[in-house]
């Protein structure tokens, strides 16, 4: 089962901060919940979700937070654009992304695909495959398709 970040669901994420050593504070409990809520966000993105609770909170107090949440396991980051790493929650299971340098989409490489590709580099290559920090970049179907 998937862990939950969700502060009405468990606390788990808390219970693993505590037990670090670290405190619980508003910043982090909102910089993971803003993560938790935008899916694929950047610390910028994570900063504007952020900020429509408190102006209290800077961009080195998101960029600090989020090292310490990914320290901790409860966030990934995966590069998917030439800008800052784009971080996402834990509560999914581990997954590779695909990017469209046409159009930006972003998608999770299903679970079934990803177990594929895994299985493919192992054997084929004698490689083990990080897929938390896999990315694809191509076209997608969409911007390939002719004009018409």
């Amino acid at each position: 089962m998937a862990e939950t970040h969700d502060a009405t669901a468990g606390d788990s994420w808390r219970e693993r901060l505590r037990a670090s050593g670290h405190r619980l504070t508003a910043q982090r409990e909102l910089v993971l919940q803003a993560v938790d809520t935008l899916g694929h966000a950047t610390p910028d993105e994570v900063l504007a979700e952020v900020r429509k609770s408190t102006s209290a909170v800077s961009l080195s107090t998101v960029y600090r937070t989020l090292d310490l949440l990914e320290e901790l396991g409860l966030v990934r980051h995966a590069h998917l654009h030439d800008r800052a790493p784009t971080y996402h929650s834990t509560t999914s299971p581990p997954h590779a992304h695909t990017v469209c340098r046409r159009c930006g989409r972003v998608r999770e490489l299903s679970q079934p695909r990803t177990a594929e590709l895994v299985a493919t580099f192992r054997e084929g290559e004698g490689f083990e495959v990080d897929v938390a920090h896999l990315t694809v970049f191509g076209t997608c179907l969409d911007c390939e398709a002719p004009a018409g």
